[in-house]
């Protein structure tokens, strides 16, 4: 039984987040490099039996597009083409970020901690994920 992994994409950093063999969980798996995302999805594959990749599409509150969401497209299109026998899904991520600093400080999480940019993008991603999650229970209860 394969995994679902998400995508929080951005401009420098890009938070990961997998599910457990179960797709239940979702844990914050790292931060890469934005431009070294391609590579470390090549060796996980290796690793992994991933069946979904769930990226994050940035939009603002008016449901447009934002500067980031053409080059999140353009990462959703090309993990598309570079792993084809992978389902790639696209999730609203408007709020992940903010959900993710709640998240810290309501763990307890020292304030130097959460300044942590690459600790706040794998949370995010970790966001997307659970979101996608939750969306496919929900959808598998209407059947």
């Amino acid at each position: 039984m394969g995994k679902i992994l998400a995508i929080d994409y951005g401009m420098k950093r890009t938070g990961i987040a997998i599910t457990d063999g179960s797709k239940i969980f979702a844990t914050g798996l790292t931060t890469v490099a934005t431009n070294e995302i391609y590579v470390f999805l090549t060796q996980l594959m290796k690793d992994e039996e991933i069946e979904t990749i769930v990226v994050g599409k940035p939009m603002n509150l008016q449901n447009l597009p934002t500067d980031a969401t053409k080059p999140s497209d353009t990462l959703a299109k090309k993990i598309g083409k570079l792993f084809p026998e992978i389902k790639v899904e696209r999730v609203d991520e408007r709020f992940t970020s903010k959900l993710a600093k709640q998240a810290m400080f309501a763990g307890g999480m020292k304030k130097k901690d959460r300044r942590d940019k690459k600790m706040i993008d794998k949370i995010s991603a970790t966001i997307i994920l659970q979101s996608y999650l939750d969306s496919q229970s929900y959808s598998y209860l209407k059947e």
